[in-house]
């Protein structure tokens, strides 16, 4: 989809937004002590953010796995981001993916709350490349 200066612009702010809004919504789950909707909602943020950095620049992307793929490729081996953010993006997808669809897997408070803080830096990141 070709899109014009304006549109693009739009579409990344409604992305970040997205982002800033899962963020806010993983924490206020937290309070609730559901843990697995916390992972949902800890790698939507970061899936938003993400989308909201690839259309920015262009890349169009229509699968989850595409996102992960483009966010390696172009920011990741270019050194905007760490291997370290590549991680947490993956350990949130897998989390997010066992919580949804594993009646088994459960997550706890100990594996996500020390995830918030990444989190909210990696969002931090793309709010200041999306603004340059």
């Amino acid at each position: 989809m070709r899109l014009n200066d304006e549109e693009r612009r739009i579409i990344v702010n409604l992305e970040y937004e997205k982002a800033l809004s899962f963020l806010k919504q993983a924490e206020s789950i937290a309070a609730l002590d559901f843990w697995d909707a916390v992972a949902n909602r800890l790698y939507y943020a970061v899936f938003h953010a993400v989308s909201a950095l690839l259309v920015k620049d262009g890349y169009n992307v229509s699968t989850h796995k595409g996102t992960l793929v483009m966010f390696g490729q172009h920011y990741v081996k270019t050194g905007i981001f760490t291997a370290d953010a590549s991680s947490l993006y993956i350990k949130l997808q897998t989390m997010r993916e066992k919580s949804d669809y594993n009646c088994v897997y459960v997550t706890t408070a100990e594996e996500m709350q020390p995830l918030f803080e990444p989190v909210r830096e990696f969002i931090a990141k793309v709010g200041n490349l999306i603004k340059e």
